[in-house]
């Protein structure tokens, strides 16, 4: 029987706490045959009555802890709380709006069992998910983050900034994280790559029609706006070299059209000095001459933009050699700890 924790962080929630944490035990308890189970609340410094009521609700079931933050650390910190603390061999992470049914605790621990996966993703935007009852702009700005993060990263998936997942306890606890905020997601999924981990995705609903009841009850840490900008910058945690050698490029072909008319009318301006008997003692540099006053602005632009695309393609290769040092530390760093792990008296027991 495989052994599961459910993480929820947990930040000023006491209007939805303790409904929907019952919907989860409900759910759970209907599946003691099939796993050992545990719940773990992290409560990420709530000002409201949301620790109060966690203490409850750890005092009523026994399968059930609680663990305080004194201050809001944020969404990052929680789950690394979580999973420093997490007894199961899987740990699904569900937000605690439940606004992934808790039906996908099955389907995600399934799948992952199924696929030897290290991770598996709860994915709205791929074929056979859904979105329902998200705000419109709220909606826009998460599918178009992840859409950028899609083309940025070198392994394609269709969610990068879910939350919603299944890991791999042995996994996850070897992973050196330090994001403090929900960019902590894009920087799991970041990593994993780099240490080959198999990561799958399934089709989940998103759903915010319970969540819109309690609109102007909750109060949430992450700002539309500011999340979408967030989301924008973790994009260049994946492969940070594609944009400033796209740039560079881009630039580059800019500059040669400039540069490839001037050397054109140049040539052109050469022919007609030498058709007629002249005194001119260097003919190519008084054609050029000739193409400059005609034309400065030619000369400007495409040797600006000649210098900017240089500079570009020269950030590209500098961030490709960084990002390969990165991983090589990083995929060593793990390496070691893990095996550091496995060494320590408290693996053994």
């Amino acid at each position: 029987m495989i052994s599961i924790s459910i993480l929820l962080p947990c930040y000023n929630e006491e209007a939805i706490l303790l409904v929907n944490f019952n919907t989860i035990l409900a759910y759970l308890m209907s599946k003691n045959d099939k796993y050992q189970w545990e719940i773990i609340i992290v409560n990420d410094g709530s000002t409201d009555k949301s620790g109060e009521i966690a203490n409850q609700i750890s005092k009523i079931d026994e399968h059930t802890k609680v663990i305080h933050h004194p201050i809001n650390l944020n969404l990052g910190l929680a789950l690394q709380t979580g999973f420093k603390n997490a007894v199961g061999d899987v740990i699904v992470v569900l937000d605690i709006d439940l606004s992934y049914a808790v039906e996908n605790i099955e389907k995600l621990v399934d799948k992952l069992v199924e696929e030897s996966a290290d991770i598996v993703l709860a994915s709205p935007y791929m074929k056979g998910g859904k979105v329902i009852a998200v705000p419109f702009f709220r909606r826009i700005l998460s599918k178009q983050v992840n859409r950028f993060m899609r083309l940025a990263a070198q392994d394609k998936y269709s969610t990068y900034t879910g939350m919603v997942r299944a890991y791999r306890s042995s996994f996850i606890r070897n992973v050196n994280l330090k994001t403090k905020d929900y960019e902590i997601n894009p920087e799991i999924l970041y990593k994993a790559m780099i240490l080959r981990a198999r990561i799958v995705e399934i089709p989940a609903n998103l759903d915010w029609t319970g969540q819109n009841k309690f609109k102007g009850q909750r109060t949430s840490s992450i700002r539309v706006l500011r999340g979408f900008f967030s989301g924008i910058m973790s994009g260049f945690i994946f492969r940070p070299y594609i944009f400033f050698l796209g740039i560079g490029s881009f630039l580059m072909i800019l500059s040669l059209y400039e540069l490839v008319w001037l050397l054109y009318d140049t040539i052109i301006g050469l022919k007609e000095i030498w058709a007629y008997p002249s005194t001119v003692d260097y003919p190519f540099s008084f054609s050029l001459t000739l193409q400059f006053k005609k034309n400065p602005q030619t000369f400007i632009v495409g040797g600006i933009t000649f210098l900017a695309a240089i500079q570009f393609l020269g950030l590209g290769f500098l961030s490709l050699q960084s990002k390969r040092y990165f991983e090589e530390l990083f995929h060593l760093s793990t390496s070691l700890k893990e095996q550091i792990r496995n060494q320590s008296p408290a693996s053994k027991i």
